[in-house]
């Protein structure tokens, strides 16, 4: 007798566990994915610290990709959050880590030498495997373009990765990030450097690309680290945070052009 209660106890644990019956012929045509962005970062450290941290501490981000070779790793399944933006903002959304994936990139970053910032530059076999992993997550999730950020896009105030070496152009080459006319960039910085645009034109320029920043007319430092971040990408060069002729234009170009 106590045989068969412990069998029938079994079963009853076993289909409690099976969880309810769900009829999953039916699917609604409104509705999309819940990645909005993809967020890309460095690591500040090697390979074998990079997986330390990032799948035993609570950072974590959906992938790693290596130096060399440049393997692939995924850390966490894309449809499970990960703890890769931190506080976050992007075109008036917050907290970014449950609309986005994460790819962090082993690179040491940067260090402070001789009054300078040296920048370590990312591997080309780095590169080709973040292009090909990137339009695989852009076309499952089928994500505009603009959806591929900087982890200093979403936080200027705080990050710089993945610094003013990571090469956006090449992305952008590979259809994947939106990026300015050569020819519409000079004519415009040529009326821009007769006559450069009010500081609230730059604050109200930067917001309509998707930054958080403030908009009250002044070259404060919250200001000057969203020019960075912008400059970063797009003017990598010079990315000292001032308000110039070529930023302006590069600013007009992006937020005015049509987009394919």
């Amino acid at each position: 007798m106590k045989l068969v209660c412990l069998v029938l106890f079994g079963a009853l644990l076993a289909g409690c566990a099976s969880g309810p019956r769900i009829d999953t012929r039916y699917s609604a045509v409104g509705q999309n994915s819940r990645v909005q962005y993809i967020i890309l970062h460095y690591t500040s450290t090697d390979l074998a610290h990079s997986l330390q941290l990032l799948s035993e501490g609570e950072v974590s981000s959906h992938y790693l990709i290596g130096e060399a070779p440049a393997t692939i790793y995924r850390l966490v399944d894309e449809d499970r959050r990960a703890w890769h933006a931190g506080d976050s903002q992007w075109q008036g959304r917050t907290w970014l880590n449950g609309t986005s994936i994460g790819i962090e990139l082993v690179n040491q970053g940067f260090y402070e030498g001789a009054g300078s910032r040296y920048w370590q530059p990312y591997s080309p076999a780095q590169i080709d495997a973040l292009i090909v992993l990137l339009k695989d997550i852009v076309q499952r999730h089928q994500l505009p373009l603009g959806s591929i950020l900087a982890h200093s896009d979403i936080a200027p105030q705080r990050k710089v990765d993945p610094g003013p070496l990571f090469p956006w152009k090449r992305l952008a080459d590979a259809g994947l990030v939106p990026w300015p006319d050569d020819r519409a960039v000079a004519q415009q910085q040529t009326l821009f450097t007769e006559s450069l645009p009010t500081v609230t034109w730059f604050q109200t320029q930067l917001s309509r690309q998707g930054y958080q920043v403030p908009e009250h007319g002044e070259l404060d430092p919250a200001t000057r680290n969203v020019l960075a971040a912008f400059q970063m990408k797009y003017r990598p060069a010079r990315h000292d945070g001032e308000p110039d002729a070529e930023t302006a234009a590069l600013l007009w170009v992006l937020n005015n052009q049509l987009v394919p």
